[in-house]
């Protein structure tokens, strides 16, 4: 099972971001282990996720551990406002899971994981233009083959396209994708839905594309089906998809 991270915004500073005041930093915690973005920037702007802003760079740090981080180049930032710990490659160890962008070539899919206190990234490609996003929607092994997948909307405001990519020998290759899916709208600081396993095993929940169906899509021999599992009117209605009650 692959554990969820705990999500801490860290409160208010006195830096500005664009016209907003922005967090100066964003941290997340699972099992000791504590991933931070900090160094918030403008030098993108893309400017789709509300007040969050945009991350310079990325530490990870767990016990008896150094502390390792990642600052990246000008051209590039973290697109993040939930940066997940999960066990991506089954070693034992929290590895980070988010979305980093590049000012030509936009959102890809990153994972960082820790190799002999250094941080090694493997990613999906980027998806080719500038200011075209990504949003996250989990990590698990989604159809019990033992290895894990990871999922995400590409473009949830254009494309809607849900997308998972398998994780094996230190690799990331596609294994299926969908269209008719989104779960994050323009300025949103949160990211709609998420994974849920109701007993039938991990199902991936969604919007539909018109934001009226919340919708459960489930991995099966390398595809994806989809179903409507109840009707979308406000936020909360993913709580109770997520607890299992619908």
């Amino acid at each position: 099972m692959i554990r969820a991270a705990i999500i801490i915004s860290v409160a208010l500073g006195g830096m500005m971001i664009g016209a907003a005041q922005a967090q100066q930093k964003l941290v997340s915690k699972l099992d000791g282990w504590k991933v931070q973005l900090d160094q918030p920037t403008n030098r993108y702007g893309h400017g789709i996720m509300g007040n969050v802003p945009e991350w310079g760079r990325m530490c990870l740090s767990g016990p008896n551990r150094q502390k390792s981080c990642v600052v990246l180049p000008q051209n590039k930032v973290f697109e993040e406002m939930s940066p997940r710990l999960a066990d991506v490659d089954l070693d034992g160890t929290p590895d980070v899971i988010l979305v980093e962008s590049d000012n030509r070539l936009g959102a890809a899919l990153a994972i960082y994981l820790l190799r002999d206190d250094k941080l090694f990234r493997v990613a999906t490609p980027n998806i080719g233009r500038a200011n075209r996003w990504l949003a996250p929607i989990g990590v698990a092994d989604m159809d019990g083959d033992g290895a894990v997948e990871l999922a995400y909307i590409d473009r949830p405001h254009l494309a809607k396209n849900l997308c998972v990519w398998r994780f094996e020998n230190d690799r990331l290759s596609e294994v299926a994708n969908l269209k008719g899916l989104t779960n994050h709208r323009i300025g949103q600081e949160f990211i709609s839905g998420g994974l849920r396993d109701c007993g039938q095993g991990a199902e991936m929940i969604t919007s539909d594309a018109a934001w009226q169906n919340i919708m459960a899509t489930q991995l099966r021999n390398d595809r994806l089906q989809t179903r409507s599992i109840a009707r979308f009117s406000k936020t909360k209605d993913f709580d109770a998809v997520l607890a299992c009650k619908n």
